[in-house]
């Protein structure tokens, strides 16, 4: 990982603490507005999962475990590792659902069926936005060599309404994404863009 990607990560990762630190685990903790709009950003990840059970699947920046409490009341049987480069969000994620598994890092050691990651795109806070581009781009490239079935991601989009967009928050071209994991991932992608959030989701199958 280059030293730009480095930085990135350290500046994400302090921020993402202190939310924590302040709200604890809860929506306002992973800075999302509503518990309500944290699980319908859950509804359309997991749209991923087209098997009924005994699927592996990776919840890539995890925070305090919220989605696996999701996939709980949804699968019976799935083997589930949480990523997160915030130590503070692993130990609340290991206290509230121990039944996972949990690694502080920004690697997938090993290949999942599954990867799914939500809201990791948004913040770019100072980083110009090309890196940040690059950035993603490296991310869904990991993505895709340790996911065996597929993987599925949320970005902000471009399509929100300027005048409450913010100078620290990245906002993604929904179709050059697409026209991104068509091309270097899979001829199986769909944009999710319907949902009622200024977001779009996009899975990849293979």
């Amino acid at each position: 990982m280059n030293n730009e990607f480095s930085l990135i990560l350290d500046d994400v990762d302090n921020y993402y603490t202190r939310k924590i630190k302040q709200f604890g685990p809860n929506n306002l903790g992973v800075d999302w507005n509503s518990e309500q709009s944290q699980y319908l950003r859950f509804e359309q990840l997991a749209k991923i999962i087209n098997v009924p059970a005994d699927f592996s699947i990776c919840d890539f920046g995890c925070g305090y475990g919220a989605f696996y409490e999701y996939l709980s009341q949804q699968y019976a049987d799935f083997n589930y590792l949480g990523l997160d480069i915030s130590a503070l969000m692993l130990e609340h994620a290991k206290k509230m659902h121990p039944q996972g598994n949990y690694l502080l890092s920004s690697k997938i050691p090993q290949q999942v069926d599954f990867v799914v990651a939500s809201g990791i795109f948004n913040l770019s806070l100072t980083h110009d936005k090309n890196s940040w581009s690059d950035y993603l781009r490296n991310v869904l490239d990991h993505f895709n060599q340790q996911s065996k079935c597929g993987f599925a991601f949320n970005c902000l989009t471009s399509f929100s309404d300027k005048e409450y967009m913010k100078d620290s928050l990245y906002y993604a071209n929904p179709g050059e994404i697409f026209n991104l994991c068509k091309q270097e991932y899979s001829r199986n992608v769909a944009l999710l863009h319907d949902y009622y959030l200024y977001e779009f989701t996009i899975l990849v199958r293979k």
